[in-house]
């Protein structure tokens, strides 16, 4: 996560020198009360009705205690009242758009941007070290990151000595006076160049690197960008790229924390109230589709060598999946497939399956499973957990073929795909027949039934890790995120409320029929593998720029919670 400033009680060293309050003077406060009253004055914040047909300006779920309201200037938020963490708060804004807007001709703009922005520290007459000392003293911490769907930015506060006002004064100055430096630029290219320079240097993130570049088909939008691409950068262009996804109506805002109704509201009218409107731009219009690479390829499978003192190998397989919200790459909407009279000739029968049956439907007033919006959520977790335990079992303990292997989903919110990794650590010797066991593990779930036990123990896990986390604010913050989304509009409370009740009503069936669309077959799969030590057949660590760069082949992956890139190991 990149840290847009960070606070620590100490003192703070910025080009080898020491500042202190003594140096500085120290802003009690970003918005006077006389600029404030100006912008209430001109602006007239308010809450606005939340649907055409009524006119609650509030919606709260009892249930869950989420109250959900949205902003006369069109910025939807979400807040939760909880005790977890005393006198302590947690907020998120969430910006649609992130690296997948990046274009051919601005490749790596927006992280770069989000980097900019996070290296300046500036707003509006304040200097970054005036910044991180008005944080210091209010005991704020937060960070700026961008992913490959959104750009997010998250505050922790305390609410003694108008913490969360000073935070919530934070958020407004970056959205209204964010301050772009052309030497802040200069230092987030030079880091990303030094990231880039650096893969080869790892052997987990060079494997990586290879096998996604190979799998997206040449998209540069999740890897490290590139020197050429880097070069090509301006101040300019990476402040449009950011910043016009900056508008009110693209925006959303969650708050969880320990505070009151009356208080909360009060610096959501004030601070984020006055943020002035914008037009959404029409970012589907200019999206570039990301496509995986079609079948036949030659790059199916490929190999790394790292001349290295010590001897070791790791593999990483993968493949295409759905989305979390069940759209797919080509386009499909799983829901919402009809019949095979309606469908393409080369649409598989597993496609079909959704529509020809419903289970549970409407049982005690709730939709049955596989017609709820988190179908695929909840059946492709259960299997990531069967597939992990299987792994587990059977290529580390009984075949001693790895240290360690484990399979992991990335399933994208706004983004119509998804996609899942195997990674595999082990020796030289062994990891070839290690990446041939981890594949038919993946394959065998038809030949190897899954029984009820495995299912049991998968929900009996995830039940108590979700039961474990809703102590938390952050993961609250996780569950309230696009609640109110345009771009998802299939996410609604049923998503927070029913979770439990999914997880207890899934079936082996339900998995299986998640399983039919996880591509696992040889025209989808995607393996690479990486050899360290003395003998190895390739050094890749002197390579140059140009035997790295292969972003026309494709890209490297990124993970749902991690920072900009998906290194699947590191």
């Amino acid at each position: 996560m990149l840290n847009y400033v960070y606070y620590e009680r100490k003192p703070q060293v910025r080009n080898c020198k020491i500042f202190s309050t003594s140096m500085l003077e120290v802003p009690k406060e970003l918005i006077s009360q006389a600029v404030l009253e100006e912008l209430r004055v001109q602006r007239r914040p308010s809450f606005v009705p939340m649907s055409k047909e009524g006119n609650a300006t509030k919606l709260f779920d009892k249930e869950t205690g989420i109250t959900q309201c949205c902003l006369s200037n069109g910025i939807p938020v979400n807040y939760k009242i909880t005790e977890n963490e005393a006198r302590c708060g947690v907020m998120r804004l969430i910006v649609r758009g992130g690296r997948a807007t990046e274009t051919s001709v601005s490749k790596g703009a927006v992280v770069v941007g989000v980097r900019t922005l996070s290296e300046g520290g500036c707003v509006g007459n304040f200097s970054r070290e005036q910044v991180e000392l008005f944080c210091v003293n209010h005991l704020i911490n937060c960070s700026l990151e961008s992913t490959e769907e959104f750009i997010a930015m998250e505050f922790r506060f305390t609410l003694r000595d108008n913490g969360m006002r000073a935070a919530f004064q934070l958020l407004h100055m970056v959205l209204e006076h964010s301050v772009w430096l052309e030497d802040a630029f200069d230092r987030a290219r030079q880091l990303y160049l030094s990231y880039y320079r650096s893969i080869p240097k790892s052997l987990e993130r060079s494997t990586a690197f290879k096998l996604m570049l190979a799998m997206l088909n040449g998209d540069e939008r999740f890897v490290e960008p590139m020197p050429e691409s880097l070069q090509n950068l301006t101040l300019q262009s990476v402040k449009d790229a950011v910043m016009k996804q900056f508008v009110a109506d693209n925006m959303e805002v969650s708050i969880v924390g320990d505070f009151t109704e009356e208080d909360i509201e009060a610096c959501i009218l004030d601070y984020l109230g006055t943020v002035s409107t914008a037009k959404s731009p029409n970012i589907e219009q200019s999206f570039e589709p990301i496509m995986f690479r079609p079948f036949p390829s030659d790059i199916h499978f490929q190999q790394v060598f790292l001349k290295d003192t010590d001897e070791r190998a790791c593999a990483y397989i993968a493949g295409p999946a759905a989305s979390r919200w069940g759209f797919t790459a080509e386009g499909r909407d799983l829901f919402y497939l009809i019949n095979a009279s309606n469908m393409d000739d080369e649409m598989s029968n597993s496609d079909k399956i959704i529509h020809l049956e419903e289970k549970n439907v409407e049982k005690n007033g709730k939709k049955g499973i596989r017609s709820h919006p988190l179908f695929f959520s909840i059946t492709l977790g259960l299997l990531a957990e069967i597939i992990n335990s299987r792994l587990f079992t059977t290529v580390r303990d009984s075949l001693g073929l790895t240290y360690d292997v484990s399979f992991e989903l990335s399933l994208f919110d706004w983004l119509n795909l998804g996609w899942y990794v195997i990674s595999v650590t082990s020796t030289p010797s062994k990891v070839y027949k290690a990446v041939d066991a981890c594949k038919n593990v993946l394959r065998g779930l038809h030949s190897n039934k899954i029984a009820q036990r495995e299912l049991d123990r998968a929900k009996r896990t995830l039940l108590m890790r979700h039961e474990a986390e809703t102590k938390s604010n952050a993961y609250w913050l996780g569950l309230m995120a696009h609640l109110q989304s345009s771009s998802i509009p299939r996410k609604d409370i049923s998503c927070i409320k029913d979770l439990t009740s999914l997880y207890e009503a899934a079936m082996i069936e339900d998995i299986y029929v998640a399983y039919e669309h996880l591509k696992v077959d040889d025209t989808s799969l995607f393996c690479c593998i990486g050899v360290a030590g003395a003998q190895a057949g390739e050094d890749i660590s002197d390579l140059g720029d140009e035997e790295l760069d292969v972003g026309h082949h494709g890209m490297a992956s990124s993970g749902r919670g991690l920072s900009t890139m998906t290194r699947p190991t590191t």
